[in-house]
């Protein structure tokens, strides 16, 4: 027996197929940069062209596809676009259930990727789905973007953005717990080289130690925040780590003589930065903080690292007042009876996405919203059945708000 839920203010949901959909969807192993990736986005081609809906195939980075179906208004509305990627990260260890199970178990639903974010990929199609198949008629279009390689810092969503799609408003689904989420930070990577010079145990005050001036370094950077944010909300944004510390003997970091002071360190880290903050200035204060341990003849470089020759790491911001953040709003308040948290919401906003690259490079308005969060890549990720139905039930209310 199939059972169909719904509310006087959203399309009913068949539960079982919904259940099914993202469960069929966990069970292909779409780990990024694999030639599964672009067979998830045919079988999801697939499910928009048995709704009816227009479907495109747009190439990216050679030989991976995106998928893209569009759901015509009558024109005489806004148009509304949702976002998505199909990629995944790497299996951990520590995993318990099978990663790619698709299971549905104690009100949650199990896999690699369901809550990054497969699980918001799901819930749109099914929005759709559901408002179709209840007879909605529309205003505006609606355009549904399913993704490939946002790790490879968004290749799919600009492939997206180069063949010309756009819409007057975006719903980027990554994984919020469904809050709004309206400022997220930029990101720029970088290493530090820290050169000293050895001498044997016995004889260490004589050197200059680049281990001992990197564990100074790491707490500093760990600790940062950085000048010229535009409002509260960039400041939230503000954050640095160091992600991987070697040290040891020459520019090869040997490791075979430990009795020796290392004279090389390399570290590698990350900076997030919010509006009115730049690249630039964040890597000149990270030079600075730098500074701070060098002396006693530690020398230092800090240089920019890159992905693909891509650049574009910008903060991705929205106002509060703008209507697709204010519809995402009023579906939230509706479904839940309470405010929807919104803004810089920690620790969302130190996450990266292609809401970037669809505000800066696309010149569209946005908001961040998806299922999933709490359990986000890590060992037996999952996403709560009742989040994942309210994400349809919100993407419904939105499109019907948008797009007429």
């Amino acid at each position: 027996m199939t059972i169909c839920e719904g509310s006087a203010a959203a399309p009913a949901i068949d539960i079982h197929r919904a259940l099914a959909t993202v469960s069929a969807l966990v069970r292909q192993d779409t780990r990024t940069e694999t030639p599964s990736e672009s067979s998830a986005a045919l079988w999801i081609r697939g499910q928009m062209n048995a709704l009816g809906m227009e479907t495109h195939l747009v190439p990216a980075d050679g030989h991976r596809v995106n998928a893209v179906g569009i759901w015509r208004g009558s024109g005489s509305g806004p148009s509304l676009m949702f976002n998505g990627h199909l990629d995944t990260n790497p299996v951990t260890e520590g995993w318990t259930r099978d990663p790619w199970g698709g299971d549905v178990d104690g009100g949650h639903i199990y896999g690699l990727g369901v809550s990054n974010m497969k699980a918001g990929c799901a819930a749109y199609l099914e929005a759709v789905r559901a408002l179709r198949e209840d007879g909605r008629r529309l205003r505006g279009d609606v355009v549904l973007t399913f993704v490939v390689g946002e790790l490879q810092n968004g290749v799919g969503t600009r492939a997206v953005l180069d063949a010309g799609y756009r819409a007057d408003h975006f719903v980027n689904c990554e994984p919020t717990d469904l809050t709004a989420l309206t400022t997220h930070a930029g990101a720029v990577q970088f290493r530090i080289e820290l050169t000293g010079s050895s001498r044997h145990m016995s004889k260490r005050e004589e050197s200059a130690d680049a281990l001992a001036a990197a564990a100074r370094l790491l707490p500093l950077i760990n600790a940062m925040s950085f000048t010229g944010a535009a409002d509260r909300d960039a400041r939230a944004t503000n954050r640095a780590h160091i992600g991987s510390l070697r040290a040891g003997l020459g520019r090869q970091l040997l490791q075979s003589r430990p009795p020796q002071v290392a004279d090389v360190a390399e570290l590698h880290g990350s900076a997030r930065f919010g509006p009115g903050q730049e690249a630039k200035a964040v890597l000149a204060e990270v030079r600075e903080a730098t500074s701070r341990v060098c002396g006693d003849g530690i020398a230092a470089t800090v240089e920019e690292l890159t992905d693909g020759g891509h650049t574009l790491n910008r903060p991705f911001s929205t106002d509060r007042d703008n209507p697709v953040v204010r519809t995402v709003n009023t579906a939230y308040a509706r479904l839940r009876g309470t405010p929807q948290p919104t803004g810089a919401i920690q620790p969302y906003c130190f996450y990266g996405s292609d809401a970037s690259l669809l505000q800066h490079l696309g010149g569209m308005p946005g908001v961040v919203c998806g299922p999933g969060g709490k359990y986000n890549t890590m060992p037996d990720e999952r996403v709560s059945v009742e989040d994942y139905l309210d994400a349809i039930r919100l993407y419904a209310l939105t499109i019907t708000g948008i797009c007429g």
